[in-house]
């Protein structure tokens, strides 16, 4: 087929599908999308809540549990150790196909039976607070990590230890509030940065050492503002700067973003990768809108945060061996033609998934472990399950879910929006793609209101000491006031406390006590980076023309490869 024009479904703006995408569609089996990307993208994100934690109790053993499902919600939540147990039946809320309703209907009814795992971890050792993480240890408040140890406040850390606040980290040791970089020690406040040691506010650069406020560079040491010292003045002049001191941390930082205006940034970060269109993609070729993609990734489109897959159309949260499949969150593991799945791994051959693991043959099922040719958690023959599942098709063609919208949800399309048992503003959709409560409610999200916080503020955060030297151990017991109190869109707790290893990391490490909640300042983390998107600009040094994920409303100066590498690497 040839290139197509079509109008999304849902913001009715135009959008193309390329000839070699319907080829795509074909081997797949599938209905070209009537959603665009961008939307697509919100749609899938909507139904993972990564950083929203709740108390419930297990509705199979009766313990206080720590899940990702409001308590409010009508479901069925098992602590995870008993949900892997042989301890239930996986088969006990069976559906029979019921053709006077739609499938989308019947797909959430089965989805407030069939009981759910509290958190999406796996060999989490004394890290009862985080979600959609392996092999972490000793761990708080951390998500999408990986085999890491002593992290609080993380998201999407992998191979790190006795570090805070960091954000798409992989192999930091002592560091705190790092964005985006990777193999670092000791580093603090950086962006952008690789392979350095004992440095703070490093921007773009790389192997770097015993350095401060530096952009661009490569291969230094005793470097301040982009000026080389001898390693004798350079600890003269680094020591004018205690940053255990809240203030004078506040006024360094507004002068490095200052300082840092006036030098170029790369168009976008795609390293040892070949006919790549994104942002932030490393050892892969043949990707189209792919961001944050750490390796081995190859013929993907509409891809993010996926590593070790390929001929993958639309994911998020994707990989380990992992191939032919579209519309997919969380979603892989030695894994192969998952179509519209979320929570499964090591599935083959599925469509409609939630929570399923090395199963087979599945249709529109919740939950299910080692099992092969279900729908609805129903067992059937090989012969029964392939008529069934044409059957199923074709009458969800004939009868499309209609959302409150008016958007209809044939074969083909991911799941509904509004069958979501996660409110909007609890997924990560709210943070890579912020709405107001208004926006989420007209455009047909469901909205959550926070919980009412029943603690005290027993201290406001401008009343805290400047100095982590005058800190004392009392802070433990206070409540402090987050200084954003809630007038954000950043989902605020409006208080937070400090923690016994936090206190000792700020002491250890000389920094001062944050005055910010730690979603306040995950978001703050989060709006140092550019966003899932691309616009056409030109390179501000030569007018090439390149497709890069900084919009040309934003002030930085932004070059192309070859003018960046010319005068920086």
């Amino acid at each position: 087929m040839e290139q197509e024009n079509k109008v999304c479904q849902n913001c009715k703006k135009d959008f193309v599908i390329e000839a070699e995408d319907f080829d795509f569609y074909e081997k797949m089996k599938v209905p070209a999308p009537t959603f665009c990307p961008d939307c697509r993208i919100i749609r899938r994100m909507n139904w993972r809540n990564e950083r929203t934690l709740y108390k419930r109790k297990c509705d199979a053993t009766g313990k206080d549990i720590i899940t990702m499902f409001a308590p409010e919600q009508p479901l069925v939540v098992y602590e995870r150790d008993y949900w892997w147990s042989d301890k239930w039946d996986q088969l006990a809320v069976e559906r029979e196909y019921d053709f006077s309703k739609t499938f989308f209907q019947q797909f959430r009814e089965l989805f407030e039976e069939a009981p759910l795992p509290n958190l999406a971890n796996s060999n989490c050792i004394n890290s009862e607070y985080g979600n959609h993480s392996l092999d972490m240890k000793d761990c708080y408040l951390f998500y999408a990590s990986l085999r890491s140890e002593d992290l609080s406040y993380c998201a999407g850390a992998m191979e790190c230890k006795n570090s805070l606040d960091l954000y798409k980290a992989i192999n930091q040791t002592h560091c705190y509030n790092n964005t985006l970089c990777s193999s670092l020690n000791h580093v603090f406040f950086s962006y952008d940065s690789d392979e350095s040691v004992n440095c703070s506010f490093l921007h773009a650069c790389k192997n770097m050492m015993d350095s401060l406020g530096c952009i661009n560079l490569r291969n230094k040491s005793n470097c301040i503002f982009n000026e080389q010292y001898t390693k004798e003045d350079y600890a003269k002049e680094r020591a004018k700067y205690d940053f255990g001191s809240y203030k004078v941390l506040c006024d360094f930082r507004k002068r490095f973003a200052e300082f840092i205006k006036q030098y170029p940034r790369r168009y976008g970060f795609i390293h040892k990768s070949a006919n790549v269109i994104g942002g932030n993609v490393m050892n892969s070729k043949n990707i189209f809108m792919g961001f944050d993609i750490f390796n081995d990734v190859e013929d993907c489109k509409y891809v993010i945060h996926a590593a070790e897959m390929n001929n993958i159309y639309d994911a998020y949260g994707a990989g380990a061996n992992f191939n032919n499949s579209y519309e997919v969150v969380d979603t892989g593991d030695n894994a192969t033609r998952n179509l519209f799945s979320i929570f499964t791994h090591s599935c083959q051959n599925t469509d409609y998934t939630y929570a399923c693991k090395n199963s087979k043959d599945l249709f529109g099922c919740v939950g299910l472990r080692s099992k092969q040719y279900c729908i609805l958690n129903k067992q059937y023959t090989k012969e029964e399950y392939e008529i069934l599942r044409a059957k199923i098709i074709e009458q969800m063609n004939e009868m499309p879910y209609v959302d409150k919208k008016g958007r209809t949800y044939k074969y083909g399309e991911f799941f509904p929006a509004d069958l979501s048992p996660f409110a909007y503003n609890e997924t990560i959709a709210q943070e890579y793609y912020t709405k107001t409560k208004q926006e989420i409610l007209e455009e047909g999200f469901n909205w959550r209101e926070p919980d009412v916080k029943q603690y005290k503020i027993t201290i406001q955060s401008a009343d805290l000491p400047d100095h982590i030297k005058d800190v004392s151990d009392d802070i433990l017991n206070q409540v402090i006031a987050c200084e954003h109190a809630g007038n954000c869109n950043e989902q605020c707790t409006g208080a937070f406390k400090i923690i016994p290893s936090e206190l000792a990391f700020y002491r250890a490490m000389n920094l001062p006590l944050p005055r910010l909640c730690s979603n306040c300042r995950h978001y703050n983390r989060l709006h140092q980076r550019t966003p899932f998107k691309l616009w056409n600009r030109q390179c501000a040094k030569c007018s090439k023309e390149i497709q890069s994920s900084y919009s040309p409303t934003r002030p930085e100066i932004i070059y192309c490869e070859q003018c960046y590498n010319a005068e920086v690497a």
